[in-house]
């Protein structure tokens, strides 16, 4: 077992691996940079650790002073959690070099995932359906535009090494193309240190789709089912749902079936999730892969009954998985609302000092926050504030439990989106399961 765990991030995810550590009786130690000093895992965690100033690249993202953390305070193993250096495969060589274990899969199979276009080339070697794409870096505009005009308009334009919605751009003509190629490329070498693009066909009308998987070291797979993901702004998730809405148990199969296959390729260990586009045709097609655990673990943790941060930990420490495929039964729907500290209509981040905090209860509500009344938010990381999660024996339930919890919830002090989400979850189209990634795009057009 795994004697002492360095948490190497910040915020709800930091507590949530706190928490979970605790109950498997595995000493941990909270890595901080200054602006953390006073965050709710810091005041709560029994041993502590600075690993450098409030910039991230400074902090979270300094290889040198996370492994030197992990040294100094006596840990044999590293949680990375979610962003910052969570999926970057030279952290996980480091780690191994200094014998220190990495909580998550091989440095191999993030480096075979990380650039998109390469997980297209493995996941379709491995029989997985792909959309209709580019399987290498795009070295100029005009590459791009033979290749748009191969694969057919709309086309959208990725980054390489990229994730989280940024450096995304759709173009549905030439013109757009070339007006949106070298933007996409500044924003993916400013937010990834890499400026490689690829080209996608862009389905105009889909679903978002994600399949989460767990394997450990002994050869076993199981997936744990799938997450509607499709309520997005800016390619961004806001909402999630698990199972997915109107989701066929033949679907279903197909898809975990695939989820399973891709994480065999790799040989993949630890928590992981395949992300797909379904169509309204129930045709689905890998898009990408994350190498880690997600924002969203906990809605498929309500509906499944199992831990996955638990099981990241165990299968760390080389414990076999303690179930198979035919063990998991989906039971009921869960829905969680991303709620961040952003204002205005284009969502801009923002920071401010909690002066008023009241979090709903009641049955079947779930909330995983740093936050605390005199909080105040440092400016250097993302806005994600609250992750407020809901249960029910079926969606209508787990929709009215929702509807209840988001007009609990009271945050004063700092603009945050929760408005947006009570709008969306109160909707006909939401309520009835009308969900695409379109979704907010349509209903601001309608509203304009």
């Amino acid at each position: 077992m795994l004697k002492k765990v360095l948490i190497a991030n910040r915020g709800e995810i930091a507590l949530r691996i706190l928490r979970a550590c605790r109950e498997l009786g595995i000493r941990s130690v909270v890595a901080y940079s200054e602006a953390d000093r006073d965050s709710l895992p810091v005041r709560l965690a029994a041993e502590t650790v600075c690993i450098g100033p409030g910039p991230s690249t400074k902090s979270y993202l300094s290889v040198p002073n996370i492994i030197s953390a992990a040294l100094i305070t006596g840990c044999d193993s590293v949680h990375p959690g979610y962003g910052f250096l969570s999926e970057d495969r030279y952290f996980a060589e480091i780690c191994g070099r200094y014998n220190l274990t990495f909580i998550g899969p091989s440095a191999d199979a993030i480096a075979r995932v990380a650039n998109k276009a390469e997980a297209r080339r493995v996941m379709a070697q491995a029989g997985l359906p792909i959309l209709p794409g580019t399987d290498e870096a795009l070295l100029s505009i005009e590459e791009a535009e033979d290749e748009a005009r191969q694969i057919d308009y709309p086309v959208i334009l990725k980054a390489a090494a990229g994730g989280g919605g940024r450096g995304m751009h759709v173009a549905r003509n030439e013109r757009e193309l070339s007006s949106k190629f070298n933007l996409a490329r500044a924003e993916a070498r400013a937010a990834f240190d890499s400026d490689e693009l690829y080209l996608e066909k862009f389905l105009e009308h889909c679903r978002h789709i994600e399949v989460q998987v767990l394997a450990d070291t002994h050869g076993n797979i199981v997936h744990l089912a799938e997450r509607e993901c499709s309520i997005q702004r800016r390619h961004q998730k806001i909402i999630e749902e698990a199972p997915g809405t109107s989701i066929s148990e033949e679907l279903r199969t197909r898809l975990g079936d695939a989820a399973v296959k891709g994480a065999e390729a790799l040989r993949f260990t630890n928590a992981g999730t395949l992300e797909f586009l379904v169509d309204d045709g129930g045709h689905f097609y890998f898009m990408e892969m994350n190498t880690r655990v997600q924002v969203e673990h906990g809605i498929t943790e309500m509906v499944t009954g199992v831990d996955i941060v638990k099981e990241q930990l165990l299968i760390a420490s080389g414990q076999a998985l303690s179930f198979t495929q035919g063990d998991i039964v989906v039971r009921g729907h869960a829905i969680e609302c991303r709620v961040n500290a952003e204002s205005g209509p284009d969502f801009r981040p923002v920071t401010g000092t909690v002066v008023e905090l009241i979090f709903p209860g009641g049955p079947g509500i779930r909330i995983d926050s740093h936050l605390y009344t005199g909080y105040a938010l440092p400016a250097h990381y993302d806005s994600l504030v609250a992750k407020i999660m809901a249960y029910g024996r079926d969606r209508d339930e787990a929709i009215d439990r929702m509807e209840r919890a988001l007009n609990e919830t009271v945050i004063e002090g700092i603009p945050s989106t929760l408005p947006v989400l009570r709008d969306i979850v109160s909707s006909r189209d939401f309520r009835r399961g009308a969900v695409h990634t379109d979704f907010i795009e349509t209903r601001e057009h309608h509203a304009a």
